[in-house]
């Protein structure tokens, strides 16, 4: 490698989602070349090198969410040491729903040098496939398993308006996907893709209804789940403003507490998405303020 040749350093390396032609050429390098290969699963790692006919040189170690903790010293000092170590995940860029975030924050406190080999992601090739708005997006990985959890989950994304992206585990996908209908709104328009960049892909789109029908039984694969963000009317609705009359009463309660209708206008109005000048009208013209 030509990043810093003179000492060790750490390098975070994303790997293939599906397709092993999308190994990148620095990729590829660093296999040849690290004296360290810190993989989440060895054995797809040892079935990634076989298919792009490497082998490697470095030691091979496991690091993976079980042995995070211990092995995180262990890997910053071989750097330390002067080796390179390469740090891969089974799919994609490790840190991001993978092992990887408590290496780099410990390299950092270290002064160990550390960087990134971009590449593929699941959550981009997703996102870029579903035909929802990209300009703006918030990546959300795995829901939790728990029914409960995983619904307050959602609850406190109902009124996020970016595009969300969430992996799925294929055997949950149907309980998720209906429980996005609870929160969400069987409306809202999602994808749902499944075995990106392999043989078998396929992106299914509609309204989260549709979909949650559609996955009732066995979907197989790798799965990212993107949805839409809530739209104006979906912020109104869960604000409970979706007239004029129950937007002067929200700006009347604002006013008990102290503030100015001008101020009590703005604060309605951002919760809910509208204009300040729209909010400030209503209140004026609604027989509310009395």
């Amino acid at each position: 490698m030509t990043v810093h040749d003179s000492q060790g350093v750490i390098l975070l390396a994303a790997t293939p989602v599906g397709n092993a032609k999308d190994a990148s050429a620095r990729l590829v390098e660093a296999f040849q070349d690290s004296d360290v290969i810190a993989a989440e699963d060895t054995r797809r790692l040892r079935a990634l090198l076989s298919r792009l006919d490497i082998e490697p040189r470095g030691q091979i170690l496991s690091f993976y969410e079980g042995n995070e903790s211990a092995r995180v010293p262990e890997l910053i000092d071989k750097a330390a040491g002067g080796a390179q170590v390469l740090v891969v995940t089974d799919a994609g860029m490790p840190s991001v729903s993978d092992p990887g975030f408590r290496l780099v924050r410990e390299a950092h406190a270290a002064d160990v040098p550390i960087t990134c080999l971009p590449g593929p992601s699941a959550a981009l090739a997703a996102l870029v496939l579903s035909g929802l708005p990209v300009a703006r997006f918030a990546f959300e990985g795995f829901l939790p398993r728990k029914e409960g959890d995983r619904r307050r989950r959602l609850e406190s994304l109902a009124t996020e308006e970016r595009t969300m992206v969430f992996f799925e585990a294929p055997h949950r996908l149907e309980e998720s996907l209906a429980d996005m209908v609870l929160a969400f709104g069987a409306k809202r328009q999602a994808a749902v893709c499944r075995e990106l960049t392999k043989t078998y892909e396929e992106v299914k789109r509609g309204e989260l209804g549709e979909l949650a029908q559609w996955a009732q039984g066995e979907v197989r694969g790798e799965i990212t789940v993107v949805v839409d963000g809530a739209s104006s009317d979906d912020l109104r609705e869960a604000a409970g403003l979706a007239d004029d009359e129950s937007i002067a009463r929200a700006v009347m309660e604002a006013m008990a507490s102290g503030l100015s209708r001008k101020d009590a206008a703005a604060k309605v109005a951002e919760a809910a998405g509208l204009s300040k000048r729209h909010v400030y009208d209503a209140s004026l013209r609604s027989p509310t303020d009395s």
